[in-house]
C-alpha cells in the first residue's frame, strides 16, 4: 500500500502499480467473468476456461514469493485483485484466487524442496491446489479435526474423511482436470488402524498430493 505522509495526515491512496492492477482485474471481470457467469451457475459447470485466461493475463498465484519465480504481491495488492473479480462473480473469483489456501501451508511450513517441487507448476500452468479442512464430524472447526497423518517409512499416511474441498474436482484422475496437489489439515495421530478414520492416502508429503495418483495410494480403513 503507497502510504504519503502530509501535512493533513497520511494519505492510503493507490500507488499508479496498484491502480493497474486494480484496473487490470476490473477489465477481467466485466469482459470474461460477468458475460458468461449466468450461465456456468445454471449449468454448474467448472469455469476452466475462464480460469485459463485468468492465469495468462497473470490474475493468479500473485502470492507467491519471487524466489520461487511469482509475482510476490502484498496481501493488499491481493485483495485488490480479488475485491474486482468477485464484482464479476463470486464463486469464479474464488476458483482463480483460491490457490493460496491449498499453497499458503507450503509456503509456511513446507520445506525448501516442497516449495521448489509445488509452487513452480502453479506459475507455469492453470493447476489448482486445493484445500481439505472441513470434515462430517467437525465442520471447519480445527480444534475438532479427527484426521491424523502418521510418518510410516518415511511417507505420511493420512486417514480421514473430508468433504467440501475447495477446488478439487469431482474426478481428479480425468484427464480435463486441472488440480494437482491438495493441502490436509490433520491433528496428531492417534491410532493408524482407528474404525473412525474412513479414508487413508500414502503420500509423499504431509501436505502435497498428486491428484492423478502417481504418488498416492489409496484405500479404505478397517
Amino acid at each position: 500500500m503507497s502510504v504519503t505522509e502530509t501535512t493533513s495526515g497520511i494519505s492510503f491512496g493507490l500507488s499508479d502499480e496498484q491502480r493497474a492492477l486494480r484496473e487490470l482485474a476490473r477489465e477481467f471481470a466485466a469482459k470474461e467473468i460477468r458475460p458468461v457467469a449466468a450461465d456456468y451457475d445454471e449449468r454448474s459447470q467448472h469455469p476452466a476456461d475462464v480460469i485459463a485466461k485468468a492465469h495468462e493475463v497473470g490474475l493468479m498465484n500473485p502470492h507467491i514469493p519471487e524466489e520461487h519465480g511469482g509475482p510476490g504481491l502484498s496481501a493488499f495488492e491481493q485483495i485488490l485483485i480479488g475485491e474486482e473479480l468477485a464484482w464479476g462473480c463470486s464463486g469464479i473469483a474464488t476458483s482463480i484466487v483460491a490457490n493460496i489456501l491449498g499453497s499458503l501451508p507450503v509456503l509456511l511450513a513446507g520445506s525448501d524442496e516442497q516449495k521448489r517441487e509445488w509452487l513452480p507448476p502453479l506459475l507455469e500452468e492453470p493447476l489448482l491446489c486445493s484445500f481439505a479442512l472441513t470434515e462430517p464430524g467437525a465442520g471447519s472447526d480445527v480444534s475438532a479435526i479427527q484426521t491424523t497423518a502418521e510418518l510410516r517409512d518415511g511417507d505420511y499416511v493420512v486417514n480421514g474423511s473430508k468433504m467440501f474441498i475447495t477446488t478439487f474436482p469431482p474426478d481428479p484422475t480425468a484427464s480435463s482436470s486441472r488440480s494437482t496437489w491438495t493441502s490436509w489439515a490433520s491433528g496428531q495421530p492417534t491410532h493408524p488402524r482407528s474404525p473412525s478414520r474412513s479414508c487413508g492416502c500414502r503420500l509423499r508429503t504431509a501436505s502435497a498430493r498428486r491428484a492423478k495418483g502417481s504418488r498416492s495410494r489409496c484405500g479404505r480403513s478397517t
